[in-house]
């Protein structure tokens, strides 16, 4: 069995499936958080097993809550005893979108305390405790992958909280990887383009019609599996000398074009 545990927040669809089977793939034991009742994603649980993951628990809680984050880490220390791989990966778009002449404050505060405020913490409590893992264990092997957007750099004036958001956890990727670079753990970002999630099915026909355009130079939607292929190559320690870094995966949207 392997020894190794990775934690993806918002694993139990989208993205964060993708990455946590791919994870599961590799042998490593998974733990994934939502905020749905564990008896609402029994049927994930077992997808991510049936891909190869010898042990999944699922940690219900709200990353942007402290409780929510203290729960998280308490289920896995109690089940696994150790954390190996932190995926923030959980994240809210607007619950509608609005030009930033009209943003609520309601809407900023939630996109933020989820988006913002909730990785930069639960990296901070999982921060922490692997630099104790790796003080006792010397050989102890330990990465933070923050699952980020192409919205941190790409402005939509129609969501322009969820945009705040993702810039600043790009700053995140660089504070804990300068912080965490004396112990020899890497932090990494990964930043995806359009991809076919719950996110985004209700502006499908929207970007359909601009991928057929020749929005990205590859010619189609990312997919969970896309991002994690990526997550799982940086996990398993082979770019251990890019940290701090970001991997873009949103088939060459951003490249400037002429």
């Amino acid at each position: 069995m392997s020894t190794q545990v990775a934690l993806v927040t918002g694993g139990s669809r989208g993205i964060g499936l993708g990455c946590a089977k791919h994870l599961a793939a590799q042998g490593y034991r998974i733990a994934i958080n939502g905020m749905r009742p564990a008896d609402q994603v029994t049927a994930v649980v077992d997808e991510i097993k049936a891909a190869g993951a010898p042990e999944v628990i699922y940690c219900q809680g709200d990353v942007g809550s402290t409780e929510g984050r203290e729960a998280i880490i308490s289920k896995i220390k109690a089940e696994f005893g150790q954390l190996n791989v932190l995926v923030n990966n959980a994240g809210v778009a607007p619950a509608e979108r609005k030009d930033v002449l009209e943003t609520s404050q309601e809407s900023y505060d939630r996109v933020m305390t989820i988006n913002l405020e909730g990785p930069y913490f639960l990296t901070q409590a999982a921060a922490n405790w692997m630099v104790e893992q790796k003080k006792a264990d010397p050989a102890f092997q330990a990465s933070i992958i923050n699952v980020n957007s192409i919205s941190a750099t790409v402005v939509s004036v129609n969501r322009g909280e969820y945009c705040v958001s993702k810039a600043g956890l790009a700053m995140v990727t660089q504070l804990f990887a300068a912080r965490l670079g004396e112990f020899d753990i890497p932090v990494y970002e990964v930043r995806p383009g359009i991809t076919k999630t719950d996110m985004t099915s209700g502006v499908t026909d929207k970007y359909d019609k601009l991928i057929e355009d020749g929005l990205c130079i590859t010619p189609r939607w990312g997919f969970p599996e896309d991002i994690g292929k990526a997550v799982v190559s940086l996990a398993d320690g082979n770019f251990m000398y890019s940290t701090g870094q970001v991997i873009m995966i949103d088939g060459g949207l951003t490249v400037p074009r002429l």
